[in-house]
C-alpha cells in the first residue's frame, strides 16, 4: 500500500518516536508498504522554521534529508495535485478546514490514489476516502 505521510507523523517518528502509535509503527514496519513525504511538508517545516526557529528547531532542508535517510519517497506538487484540490469534498455540517498545507497532502493522496496517514482529526471533515487517521 502507498501512503503519503503527514509532517506531524514524520517529525514524531524521526524526532519524537516515543509519540508514534503502535497502530502507526506497525504500518511503518509493513515492508508492504511504501512511504511518501511532501514537498508540501518541507516548504511547512521550512515557514515554521522561519517564524519560530525555538518552536521548529529544523530546517526544511533538514526535514528532506531526515525523510531521505528514512527511505521515504519525495512527492512533488503536480498540477494534477492542484486538480484534485479543486475536487476535495467537505462532510456536510462541518465547519472548513483551512490549511493549506493539509489540503493539498490530501489532494496529492488523492491525486495519486495514495492514502494519507495522519493523526489529525481535521482530516474527518472530508468525505474522501484516502485518509487513514491513527
Amino acid at each position: 500500500m502507498e501512503f503519503l505521510l503527514d509532517t506531524h507523523i514524520i517529525m514524531w517518528t524521526v524526532f519524537s518516536p516515543e509519540r508514534v502509535s503502535a497502530q502507526t509503527r506497525e504500518i511503518l514496519a509493513n515492508p508492504d508498504n511504501d512511504f511518501y513525504y511532501s514537498v508540501a511538508s518541507m516548504w511547512e517545516v521550512a515557514i515554521k522554521h522561519r517564524k519560530h526557529p525555538k518552536a521548529m528547531q529544523h530546517t526544511g532542508t533538514e526535514f528532506m534529508h531526515y525523510c531521505e535517510a528514512m527511505g521515504f519517497t519525495k512527492l512533488p506538487i503536480d498540477d494534477r495535485h492542484v486538480c484534485a484540490l479543486e475536487t476535495l469534498h467537505e462532510k456536510e455540517g462541518c465547519k472548513g478546514h483551512d490549511d493549506p498545507f493539509d489540503r493539498i497532502l490530501l489532494a496529492q493522496a488523492k491525486g495519486d490514489g495514495m492514502t494519507l496517514l495522519t493523526h489529525d482529526s481535521k482530516f474527518s471533515y472530508y468525505d474522501e476516502p484516502y485518509v487513514y487517521l491513527v
